[in-house]
């Protein structure tokens, strides 16, 4: 059985799962670690009580799968962790701030409770390791990309890399398939797959860039940063602005869909306009990566909005029947699970498939040591 663990700032999510189900045995989150009030002062206290939940099962506990965010540059698939590796995610810190020290902090606390265990990390970024250095690279001056890493990495990799291999089987062509993922949560992504490798992504640097998301404003002239500057705004205040006070947010004042969806019923026109500006730019990477790709078989949407909002499905892909898709009304409207919500003769298939990171971060996990045995 894999433990896998995704340590946050302030949240531990952990899952015990056996992967000749799969099943998984144990499920749990723990929120507001370090908080006034908390049960919970720290990582420690956090990740010591979820060794106490699975002690009962420590016989048939083979390894911890760990979740990390930024690889950089040098990670480019799971590796073993040892002081090296943790030196080098910290290294990586600085490109996901709020992530990679969080993510530490539960690999340095699970490496004490577990020293006999091997420990594994997976990477938000490594997924997209295939991109090509066209598909990657910024028009900056190439000395000042190198000093300070300035590249595309992409995020969102583990639920892509589930997501489109499960789009990839549901339409008969695991192997061959050319997806395009749409992970839509509070962040959203779009992601190109060829073949099962990712050729373009919309995050880049960091998680800000591409798609409208939930408090981020992705895709913004560069320009307008320096406007807000000179403006008398410090760059904190910007980044602050462009990654929590943006989006959907800033647009309307809600950051859930569902929100932002009754304000439209409700006549409400900067919830139509957040709306349609949402829509607007996923329609338009959809587009533009069907040009990257030249053929596509399948659109899966996944993330909450993505699983359970039918009308965002609906209205992104209206408009799009001459590239070949066709939404069926009635499986759109479904709440099942995994499944094809286009019509039986559309080109291009649509799907929904949940995602599922832990089991991909087990899988990983799991293949990763095979090979290291093997």
């Amino acid at each position: 059985m894999i433990l896998v663990v995704n340590s946050g700032s302030s949240s531990v999510k952990y899952q015990l799962i056996d992967l000749d189900g799969p099943t998984r045995v144990l499920a749990g989150l723990i929120e507001h670690i370090g908080e006034p009030g908390s049960a919970f002062p720290g990582h420690e206290a956090a990740l010591s009580r979820v060794a106490e939940e699975v002690a009962p099962h420590s016989g048939a506990l083979t390894a911890v799968g760990h979740r990390v965010v930024h690889g950089g540059a040098t990670f480019t698939g799971p590796v073993l962790i040892t002081d090296e590796v943790v030196e080098r995610i910290a290294e990586a810190a600085p490109l996901a701030p709020l992530h990679n020290p969080a993510n530490l902090a539960g690999i340095e606390v699970m490496r004490r409770l577990h020293p006999g265990l091997p420990q594994v990390a997976v990477f938000d970024t490594a997924f997209h390791s295939t991109l090509t250095p066209a598909a990657r690279t910024y028009a900056i001056d190439r000395k000042v990309a190198e000093r300070f890493g300035v590249r595309r990495y992409g995020f969102h990799g583990t639920s892509t890399a589930y997501v489109s291999r499960v789009a990839a089987a549901l339409v008969g062509r695991p192997e061959t398939a050319n997806v395009i993922v749409l992970h839509l949560g509070n962040g959203a992504s779009a992601t190109a797959v060829a073949g099962g490798r990712c050729v373009d992504t919309s995050m880049g640097m960091t998680p800000l860039e591409g798609l409208v998301m939930g408090t981020r404003s992705g895709d913004v002239d560069p320009g307008v940063i320096f406007h807000l500057i000179r403006g008398g705004m410090t760059p904190d205040e910007v980044e602050r602005s462009l990654v929590e006070e943006s989006g959907l947010l800033g647009l309307c004042g809600h950051n859930d869909m569902r929100a932002v969806l009754d304000g439209v019923a409700a006549g409400d026109e900067d919830a139509a306009l957040a709306y349609n500006v949402y829509c607007h730019r996923l329609r338009k990477y959809i587009g533009a990566y069907y040009a990257v790709l030249g053929r596509v078989d399948v659109i899966a949407f996944t993330g909450g909005v993505g699983e359970h909002s039918a009308p965002v499905r609906r209205s992104v892909l209206s408009g799009l029947e001459p590239m070949g898709v066709r939404l069926d009304p009635l499986r759109n409207s479904s709440v099942r699970g995994t499944r094809l919500v286009s019509t039986d003769d559309s080109a291009v298939a649509v799907a929904v498939v949940p995602t599922d990171e832990e089991l991909e971060i087990a899988i990983e996990t799991a293949d990763l040591l095979a090979r290291t045995k093997s």
